[in-house]
């Protein structure tokens, strides 16, 4: 396989797979929209490996299946340089590591956290809460901050970045509350579940909505926190960041005005939506 292929079919995973992503991704120069496809292609493979969900794959992966899958991902991310050509993500993912300041061992933390979801693990506070979503998004903020480059101090771009992923992934948890209960994970810290009152079997709409804006104005937080980032990267790597972060916020906006539809369906933009957003980036209207 030539490089240029392996190049490509990392992209098509990212245009096919990467509902919210892509349109922030598309803002990049070439050369930074092929890296960040390929850091998003091996990141969904990790996903996918922790999901049970591998392409090509007929019935759902036992657990020690997982794990055993996702030990194998993490020693050939660690050894790139033994990434086999017929293998475009992990060939195109070494020469990103060859061009590229990434830093390839947040792969690890991304499978840390995937390893717990495998297992269960539940979350008794938010600072619980907050080690797994370091691991599963402050992971691919610090790995992306690696495609985008900064001129600023590295490590305080680097802590912002980690703040932009906790963000995004606090909107997920309040986005799939209802999917991830019926698969049997609970990813809001018992802590807060307590402190409404709420039992998430059969929940009070008044309570739920409560909780939900408790974690609307959490996340809002580490939004505020995560898109001082911006500042520190040249235009098009902003304008991709900061559509990808608006697309997110727009979608925990919506989630707030709205709590009791999470309990029936997924919460989600329109294209349109989503394009507008990405737009206004563009535009530097990151609001």
């Amino acid at each position: 396989m030539e490089l240029a292929e392996a190049y490509a079919e990392c992209e098509r995973i990212t245009w096919t797979q990467a509902r919210n992503f892509a349109y922030g991704i598309r803002l990049l120069p070439p050369g930074k929209r092929r890296g960040l496809a390929v850091i998003y292609a091996f990141a969904r493979r990790i996903d996918d490996i922790g999901d049970g969900t591998v392409p090509g794959q007929q019935a759902a992966m036992p657990a020690g299946a997982k794990i055993a899958a996702l030990e194998q991902a993490r020693r050939q991310v660690l050894d790139l340089s033994r990434a086999a050509q017929d293998d475009p993500v992990l060939f195109a993912l070494a020469d990103v590591e060859r061009n590229f300041p990434v830093p390839i061992g947040a792969f690890g933390e991304l499978i840390d956290g995937c390893v717990a979801d495998v297992r269960g693990t539940s979350y008794a506070t938010f600072e619980d809460l907050l080690y797994y979503c370091r691991c599963v998004a402050g992971s691919i903020g610090r790995l992306s901050l690696g495609i985008f480059g900064t001129r600023h101090d590295p490590g305080q771009a680097s802590v912002l970045a980690d703040s932009l992923g906790v963000a995004l992934q606090l909107t997920n948890i309040l986005r799939d509350i209802r999917e991830d209960h019926a698969n049997g994970r609970v990813y809001l810290p018992a802590e807060d579940l307590a402190k409404f009152d709420l039992d998430l079997s059969a929940p009070d709409t008044a309570q739920f909505a409560k909780l939900v804006d408790f974690e609307a104005e959490r996340a809002r937080e580490w939004y505020a926190a995560g898109l001082q980032l911006l500042p520190m990267l040249d235009w098009r790597s902003a304008a991709a960041a900061g559509a990808m972060a608006g697309i997110y916020r727009r979608l925990l906006d919506r989630i707030a005005a709205r709590p009791e539809a999470v309990l029936r369906g997924r919460v989600s933009l329109s294209p349109g939506e989503k394009a507008a957003v990405a737009a206004r980036a563009l535009a530097r209207r990151v609001r």
